[in-house]
């Protein structure tokens, strides 16, 4: 019989899985089943602060506009879990058709997720991305691969 740390650590897993299969699906309602109502979001792209379930989502379909078609995917997950509170980090990738017509392989990024478990469920309550710099040049490093 699995431990009450393992079916929490198998429940964290699928909510991450729940976010890449609602980007595959560009799924908005299934992604809003992941994250807690007043998630906090430091994404790639500006301002360096989202607050809020609605503008997390606003920033999904942002990129749900930017592609045909889309596909993400996760690699290295991994995940410490306590009694209440969670964190967990990946690299993520997300690529596929642009709506102009070109396909991208997209770029690797850096994800670190917080998760707090309210009312008995799991919630991603904070997630940040990022791209390594280059201090020198000022730029992200975009062609890194784990």
């Amino acid at each position: 019989m699995p431990t009450q740390r393992e079916m929490d650590e198998a429940q964290i897993r699928g909510l991450v899985y729940k976010i890449v299969d609602g980007i595959r699906a560009k799924d908005l309602e299934g992604l809003k089943q992941a994250y807690s109502t007043d998630v906090v979001s430091f994404d790639v792209e500006s301002p360096l602060q989202d607050v809020g379930i609605a503008a997390k989502l606003k920033n999904w379909d942002k990129v749900f506009t930017l592609f045909q078609s889309v596909n993400y995917e996760i690699s290295d997950l991994t995940l410490t879990v306590g009694d209440e509170v969670a964190f967990g980090h990946a690299f993520g990738r997300l690529s596929g058709t642009l709506a102009s017509g070109p396909a991208t392989n997209g770029m690797w990024v850096r994800v670190t997720y917080g998760f707090r478990k309210i009312d008995g469920a799991w919630w991603i309550t904070h997630d940040q991305v990022s791209v390594p710099l280059d201090v020198q040049s000022g730029r992200g490093m975009t062609d890194l691969e784990p």
